[in-house]
């Protein structure tokens, strides 16, 4: 008999209910005071006694126990802001050298496309002198010395959409894991009245879409529960009008009863995750609003982060990123989306560095001055790089922008046990081309998993007759980068 199955029609509710006799509604509120009614049921990991989500411990030693990733769809310019080429403005104007190309094509411009030299300053920032684009990044420069910059970062996608996906799954299709996901799956979370897994955004809209954040195969308790970033933090939590406490209460009882049954009858986790879900939903009526009300931090920590308590934006986001990991959320995704600077990246990146630039390196001094930052690792990047090539196209009015490039991107990231201070890997000198320690998606990938306590190649979830993990079959994890 399939374990899980067994585990179901072995002992259920329904014995206490039948044997003890007591009635479904006293035995649902006691269970939620003991913080215990749904996670009983959710047998999907076949361990820690049946919950999922229960804290595991990690095989290995970890540094890192939360992450925070703040991803920045649409790509960056590197060469903009980070990877200082002096060889571009010397060039601008002039064609690529073909050999540089070595053949490659673009979405948006030729090959033979002119150079376009950096659009902002670069200045030596942090003990180390790591050189920024200052100028529209002055917030970074003030922590520069606790971030890990990896200028060597390459994938295998060249499309807002594959890419996305493929950085945050491992792959380029919908339908597998996230990495917020594998986490959870991994170790779990300390959060009972908050998802474990949480994800918000601050822009336009997501190429990859929810597949981003999707469980995959995985069962679907796993998978990132997207936060608005206004109002009630998901549709609905609040009750309409005529729904009083006990009249709810009843109906989610009478619901659960019927799933149950239905559950010992298939033993399908998704039931449970549907019976675990019903009950979060009813706790985050009291953790949610909570949780959104800002009004509880200082002025000093609003004004650290640049943030109005009343108007949704990315230093919202981030002040709330915080509150979750104080909370007990294992991942949190902020997307902030509108980096595709195919024209002018000159003013899309100052509008996107004012909107960002503060509030990111907030979250990593309010993570350290409140002890969190050797144990929460912190992820900043987009999907892809840009071109040393201009992008300009009269007929699509484009002009001085730049198009995709996959062959070389910065990432950094600061906490959790990455080596501070650190500026890892190079490009040649007009940042096309990776000549120094190449880091591949997937390696990067594998980093993480390693800070988490988890061995890339062992942390699988047996699907359709063979193991899959996050980093598909190739990752390395760059000792370099662990302190």
């Amino acid at each position: 008999m399939d374990p899980l199955r067994e585990h179901f029609l072995g002992i259920t509710r329904r014995h206490f209910f039948r044997d003890c006799g007591v009635g479904v509604g006293k035995i649902a509120l006691a269970s939620l005071l003991a913080d215990s009614f749904p996670r009983s049921l959710l047998a999907a990991s076949g361990s820690s006694g049946g919950d999922p989500l229960v804290p595991k411990p990690s095989p290995l030693r970890a540094t890192a126990k939360n992450v925070i990733h703040l991803f920045m769809a649409g790509a960056p310019s590197q060469l903009d802001l980070f990877d200082h080429k002096p060889e571009l403005a010397k060039l601008e104007g002039k064609p690529i050298p073909p050999s540089v190309i070595g053949g490659q094509r673009y979405a948006f411009i030729r090959s033979d496309a002119a150079v376009l030299g950096p659009r902002f300053k670069f200045k030596p920032a942090g003990s180390n002198g790591t050189e920024i684009a200052t100028d529209v990044l002055p917030h970074l420069a003030g922590i520069i010395d606790e971030v890990c910059m990896i200028k060597s970062v390459h994938t295998d996608q060249f499309n807002h959409a594959p890419a996305q996906i493929l950085f945050n799954t491992g792959f380029s299709q919908p339908g597998r894991p996230s990495m917020g996901s594998w986490a959870t799956y991994g170790l779990g979370a300390e959060a009972r009245d908050l998802p474990a897994f949480v994800v918000m955004s601050t822009g336009a809209g997501i190429s990859g879409g929810a597949a981003n954040w999707s469980s995959g195969f995985l069962p679907t308790i796993y998978a990132g529960v997207r936060f608005r970033n206004q109002g009630d933090p998901i549709l609905d939590v609040s009750n309409p009008d005529g729904i009083d406490p006990k009249l709810q209460r009843d109906s989610l009882d009478l619901v659960g009863a019927m799933n149950r049954r239905r559950l010992d009858a298939v033993g399908d986790p998704e039931i449970a995750t549907r019976i675990a879900n019903y009950e979060m939903a009813y706790r985050l009526q009291t953790s949610a609003p909570e949780l959104m009300d800002l009004r509880s931090e200082s002025k000093a920590t609003l004004e650290m982060y640049g943030c109005d308590p009343n108007k949704p934006s990315f230093a919202r986001a981030c002040l709330l990123a915080r509150r979750m990991i104080e909370r007990g959320v294992r991942f949190v995704n902020i997307y902030h989306e509108g980096w595709d600077a195919h024209s002018d990246v000159f003013g899309n990146h100052t509008t996107h560095c004012k909107e960002t630039d503060q509030a990111s390196a907030a979250l990593v001094k309010d993570l350290k001055q409140r002890g969190l930052l050797d144990e929460t690792l912190v992820i900043w990047g987009g999907e892809f790089g840009r071109t040393p090539m201009v992008e300009s196209n009269a007929a699509l009015g484009r002009s001085l922008g730049r198009d995709h490039h996959p062959t070389a991107f910065t990432v950094w990231m600061a906490g959790g046990g990455v080596k501070s201070g650190l500026v890892y890997g190079a490009t040649d000198e007009l940042g096309f081309h990776i000549v120094e320690n190449p880091v591949h998606v997937h390696d990067l990938q594998a980093t993480i998993l390693r800070l988490l306590g988890f061995d890339h190649e062992r942390l699988t979830f047996h699907y359709q007759g063979r193991d899959f993990r996050l980093t598909d079959v190739s990752g390395n994890v760059i000792r370099p980068l662990i302190a």
